[in-house]
């Protein structure tokens, strides 16, 4: 009796169609809501570093922290169910993309670099919070924070063209 095994990429398949290949226009759409995720994400930190960087002192780092923040989860939420959708799509493919392991690991130091802004920084904000340069491992998180969204943004638009 002969024993056979399924290769290696077969296995990994799931057995049902993938839903875009059911519904032609799924795949794109849930392109659109990664892009807004990514737009409310990316946007609503960048406005936030950009102060964390010294930019509109005479707005509160607390009040405008306080109503960003929520933009930035719904955004971070969104941008992550779809991520995980469009990867669901092609996952064999996308987890030997180096530009996709990259991104993945550029947005894991993006949240690293926020929980060290959140846990280290904020005991400090009463005395930067308004009209005050903050301190410069404050402009620092808020500088690393832009360049590694912009990173990750990067990353994302070079899937396309890598493998």
């Amino acid at each position: 009796m002969k024993c056979s095994t399924p290769s290696y990429g077969r296995w990994r398949k799931p057995p049902w169609p993938a839903p875009s290949a059911r519904v032609p226009t799924l795949y794109p759409a849930v392109e659109v809501v990664h892009l807004a995720g990514l737009a409310l994400l990316i946007g609503s930190a960048t406005a936030f570093d950009l102060r964390l960087l010294g930019v509109s002192r005479a707005l509160s780092v607390r009040t405008l922290g306080t109503h960003l923040l929520r933009w930035t989860w719904t955004g971070f939420a969104l941008a992550a169910a779809s991520g995980l959708l469009l990867f669901s799509a092609n996952a064999t493919a996308l987890a030997a993309n180096t530009a996709f392991q990259v991104k993945l690991a550029v947005i894991a130091l993006a949240g690293c670099n926020a929980a060290v802004f959140h846990t280290v920084h904020t005991c400090t904000i009463a005395s930067w919070d308004t009209g005050a340069a903050p301190p410069p491992l404050v402009r620092l998180t808020g500088a690393a924070s832009l360049l590694l969204w912009l990173t990750a943004l990067t990353c994302g638009r070079l899937i396309a063209y890598t493998t």
